[in-house]
Order: structure tokens, then C-alpha cells, then sequence
């Protein structure tokens, strides 16, 4: 599909998760600044001190979590930090459960780390919620650890409270470890987003993976964090020196400077998405043959085609060559 959308010059492209918004500028130019000042070495391998100090203090202020100076480590971008993570707490045969829909990276990320992903289905007529009864079926006496990413992709749904209290319990009884893909945090349209990692006794065993890349259009500055129970972070910190050593300093700098601006620049980019996200699923419901559970958050739609007895590798490549949209099916993402 990718090769072929080359050949229509006015491709409207939904595929890959990378706004077209630019980063704001205040970021941009600040961090240029810093750059010209000399920011522009290694730093710190744990990551640069004043944005570890600011990851810190947004953990305490927005949800009231006390975080300790190795508890926090900056990596070159999210993807980067499941990467190590899988490659600190996997040994060989280890198996993660990974609820399906997901995004496409995580069982690569665990297969690289030595273990086995275990793929536990959520349903559309559950709203595509995990469902922990389900996933007790899939443990077995080497299941490590299990993945959660709320708001969701591809699906878009926000796990409830009940659900992340669920996810907490089930992690609590089986002495698993939660590992939280918090990406899309500042998405969540009806109500706050609430970090597993803040309920009762998941705080040691929780990691948290954050990334800048999407609450402030930053995709290609490839800069984000984990947080981990320290003897987590220091493993993670003690492989990631003989990979990256330390995330692009000028991209710290303007981690640092958003995340110091997040109340102004959320205001200016989330209210945007959240519109385009109504208007999308608004349009996708009027087309006949196509179902649509709704989005509770997060930058992607994931409509059913079933009624239209088309595949979704099918009904992509109809919709790109009727339409010129290019989207990715449904089986990208299990």
C-alpha cells in the first residue's frame, strides 16, 4: 500500500502516528538557543539533571507521586525506552502479555528482549476495555509482565478506572510487572488520564515509558523518559550505555522547555485533535458498510469494515486507490 501511494501526488496520508503540526516554535527556539549556548555534548547518561529535576516535579504536581533521582532515566524516544525495558527485565522465555489490538512494535520489542509475547484479546462489544478474567487464561508460570497503553493505538479507548484498578490487582496477585506505554497522556477527552503506577502497590512495580513525540508534536526531536523502580532504571541505564549512552542533548533542552509549558502548549494542540478526532468519526459513521466504536482519547480512529465483506488489507487498498487516503488495516496492529 505504502509503494503504491506514491503514485497519486495528492495522497492524503492517515497512516503513521506523525502530526502534521509543527512543533510549537517557543520549543524550537529555545532549544536552538541552548544549542548555541553548548548544549550540544554527551550528557548526563541517566539524562540531562534539570529535565530529570522537571520529569520529577510533573509526577509530584499533576499526580501527586514522589520520585527518586534514579528512578527516572531519558532515552532516545519511546520506542527506544520499551526496548531497553524489555531488555532489562526479560530472561529468555519470559512471556508479556500484550492486549490485542496493539501497536504493531511490542511483540518485536519483546521478542528482542528474549521473551514471548502472549496475545490476550479485548473485544469491540466491551468497548475494547482488557478484560482480566480473559487474561488469566494466558498465564502460564513464566509470565513476567504485561503491557498497557491507555489512551489506546490503534483502538483510541481510555481504560476506565475499574479497568486500570482490575490491571492493578491482577499485577498485584500474579507478582507481575505493568509495564505502562503513557504516550498519549494529554489525549484523554472526557476525563483526566490516570497512571496505573499512582493506584495502591503499583508504584514498585510499574515502569512508565513517556515520550514527547505526540502531547507536543515532537516526533522527530526522538527524546523520551522512563520511570522505574530504581533497580529497573539502573539496568536500563547500565545497557542503554553501550547503545545510545544518552538521548541528543538540543533535544533534551527542548523536552525540558515543554514540559516546563505543558498547561500553554497543550491548550494549543490538544483542542485541535479533539475536533479533528469528532470530525473524523463523524464523517466515518455516515459511510455505509463501516463501524465505529467511539474514541475516548488518544489521535487515531479504528473503524470496522466487516458490514463491506472486504478484508482490512482489502478495504485499505480501496480506499486509497478510490479516494487517494492512505490508512493502515486493521491486521497491522493483531
Amino acid at each position: 500500500v505504502f509503494e503504491k501511494a506514491g503514485r497519486y501526488p495528492d495522497i492524503i496520508d492517515l497512516s503513521i502516528g506523525d502530526p502534521d503540526l509543527k512543533t510549537p516554535q517557543k520549543i524550537i527556539d529555545l532549544a536552538f538557543a541552548d544549542a548555541g549556548a553548548g548544549h550540544t555534548k554527551y550528557t548526563d547518561p541517566w539524562g540531562d539533571p534539570e529535565l530529570r529535576e522537571e520529569i520529577a516535579r510533573f509526577y509530584a504536581e499533576e499526580y501527586g507521586v514522589a520520585l527518586g533521582e534514579r528512578e527516572i532515566f531519558v532515552s532516545t524516544a519511546g520506542c527506544v525506552a520499551m526496548y531497553l525495558v524489555m531488555e532489562a527485565i526479560l530472561d529468555p522465555g519470559d512471556e508479556v502479555l500484550i492486549f490485542d489490538p496493539y501497536f504493531s512494535a511490542y511483540a518485536t520489542q519483546v521478542r528482542l528482549g528474549g521473551g514471548v509475547p502472549v496475545f490476550v484479546p479485548c473485544r469491540e462489544a466491551d468497548g475494547w476495555q482488557p478484560d482480566m478474567e480473559r487474561a488469566a487464561q494466558y498465564l502460564t508460570p513464566r509470565t513476567k509482565a504485561l503491557v498497557i497503553n491507555t489512551p489506546n493505538n490503534p483502538t483510541g479507548v481510555c481504560y476506565s478506572r475499574p479497568t486500570l484498578e482490575a490491571v492493578a490487582r491482577f499485577a498485584r496477585k500474579n507478582d507481575l510487572l505493568v509495564v505502562a506505554d503513557d504516550i498519549y497522556t494529554s489525549f484523554c477527552y472526557s476525563e483526566p488520564f490516570l497512571p496505573v503506577l499512582t493506584l495502591p502497590g503499583m508504584k514498585e512495580r510499574t515502569v512508565a515509558i513517556n515520550s514527547f513525540s505526540k502531547n507536543f508534536v515532537m516526533t522527530g526531536f526522538r527524546v523520551g523518559n522512563i520511570v522505574a523502580p530504581e533497580p529497573i532504571a539502573r539496568a536500563v541505564k547500565s545497557i542503554n550505555d553501550s547503545v545510545v549512552y544518552s538521548a541528543p542533548a538540543p533535544s533534551q533542552r527542548a523536552a525540558l522547555h515543554a514540559l516546563r509549558r505543558r498547561k500553554e502548549l497543550a491548550a494549543q494542540i490538544v483542542p485541535e485533535f479533539s475536533a479533528r478526532m469528532a470530525y473524523g468519526a463523524q464523517r466515518i459513521r455516515e459511510l455505509p458498510g463501516f463501524t465505529l466504536s467511539p474514541a475516548g482519547g488518544g489521535i487515531y480512529l479504528f473503524p470496522g469494515v466487516g458490514p463491506t465483506g472486504l478484508t482490512s488489507a482489502e478495504a485499505c487498498e480501496r480506499i486509497l486507490e478510490e479516494a487517494h487516503v492512505l490508512v493502515l488495516p486493521g491486521s497491522a496492529f493483531g
